[in-house]
């Protein structure tokens, strides 16, 4: 099955997680995907295939060559949930072909197109085949070309023992979409040196820096009384809401925002006048200006407690993940032999820090350094995502040559 077939297969199972369950994995639809990969690696000959039935985690060892059982272990990771902001449920994934550089019709019935005046990049994919949604879901190319793009690899490998190659260990996620990857992975298990997340984005990204993050979360107690008599009584918790988002940096906003630059971001507001809740995302490459967001976040609360009153804000802040640029400073053979890869299959490197995280960056401070490769997804999150067929298989290509190139 090449990566085509098997990303177009397994878009089409709902893996979106849930970021207000309690439990682990955060829905138990996860698990069709995770025992489907543990079925089709233990049909292809991959080794010591474990599927956590408890946690929804995948592990395999794809075996050395003969005479390299001694060099590095090196392992790839992909994560099987797709994210709560688009619906993943009845993905209906069609294929472009020969991409032709014009506005594209995801769905005639809704009128839906995915227009190059909103995503110009498209343009640099002309006469490549795209898988595209239908405009009512995401795709899941994130991280499903990723899982696609490693399944293909092992089978590669398997198949072709003239490939030269170390152990090689693969591994796939549930709930990185909500943070929550790696809170039950079991490095002993997965024993590799040294991994790749294949979590990326266009063809030729390579990342090996991400956001430190936090979540925000603000609580609003309000007074409630007749609005015929309200005046000088009435607190209204979702007209200061307003007030505390007014107080944050204006242009600290996604919206206006790129490179290094880091953000707050107002994901979730829900409220009456008695009591309203924002939960954000603080982000930030640079640890000092981080520290610096957090402590304006909890500043803004506090001038409304001097001017509402005490407890009228409560803010809550809880770091997410750390920067994994200090600690792949000593692993940087990583990041030079994915630039040697690219160039000598034809493509061209393009570092970039993440402006988001992945399983790699937390991975990376408990010991496992982890940069973050592409997949050749776009527009994730959204119901405008695509794929190139031709920057995935390129990315498949790219991982049967590290393989060999660690087993050297």
């Amino acid at each position: 099955m090449n990566t085509l077939d098997r990303f177009l297969q397994y878009v089409k199972i709902d893996t979106q997680s849930d970021e207000d369950s309690n439990t682990h994995p955060s829905t138990t639809k996860q698990h069709q995907l995770a025992l489907l990969l543990s079925e089709e690696l233990q049909a292809m000959g991959a080794q010591n295939v474990f599927y956590d039935r408890e946690n929804c985690y995948v592990y395999a060892t794809i075996p050395p060559s003969e005479g390299y059982e001694t060099k590095k272990i090196l392992g790839f990771i992909a994560h099987m949930d797709t994210s709560p902001a688009v619906s993943g449920e009845n993905v209906l994934p069609k294929i472009v072909k020969n991409y032709d550089g014009g506005d594209i019709l995801l769905n005639e019935k809704q009128d839906i197109w995915m227009k190059v005046s909103d995503f110009p990049e498209l343009l640099k994919l002309q006469g490549d085949d795209l898988v595209v949604t239908d405009g009512t879901t995401l795709l899941g190319a994130d991280d499903k070309a990723g899982v696609s793009e490693i399944m293909s690899m092992a089978e590669a490998l398997l198949n072709h023992p003239e490939w030269k190659h170390g152990p090689i260990r693969i591994a796939f996620t549930p709930d990185e979409e909500i943070g929550c990857g790696t809170d039950f992975f079991d490095l002993k298990r997965f024993g590799a040196d040294f991994a790749y997340t294949v979590d990326g984005g266009a063809l030729g990204e390579l990342e090996y820096e991400n956001f430190n993050a936090a979540s925000g979360k603000l609580m609003i107690k309000g007074r409630n009384v007749h609005p015929g008599s309200a005046k000088g009584k009435m607190i209204n918790s979702i007209l200061v809401a307003q007030e505390f988002q007014s107080l944050l940096p204006v242009f600290e906003n996604p919206m206006y925002t790129e490179g290094y630059e880091g953000f707050f971001h107002l994901d979730r507001i829900s409220g009456t006048v008695e009591q309203t809740v924002l939960e954000y995302i603080i982000r930030d490459h640079d640890k000092a200006l981080f520290e610096q967001k957090k402590e304006t976040f909890q500043k803004c609360a506090a001038f409304l407690n001097q001017k509402y009153g005490d407890k009228t804000a409560t803010a809550q802040v809880t770091d997410s993940y750390y920067n994994m640029k200090e600690p792949m400073k000593n692993h940087m053979h990583l990041v030079e032999n994915a630039c040697l890869g690219m160039k000598e299959l034809g493509i061209t490197p393009k570092i970039s820090p993440i402006r988001g995280g992945t399983d790699g960056a937390r991975l990376t401070y408990l010991g496992l350094p982890c940069p973050n490769l592409c997949t050749g997804g776009a527009n994730y999150h959204s119901r405008f995502e695509y794929a190139s067929v031709q920057s995935m298989e390129k990315t498949t290509d790219l991982l049967i040559w590290l393989c060999q190139k660690y087993g050297e």
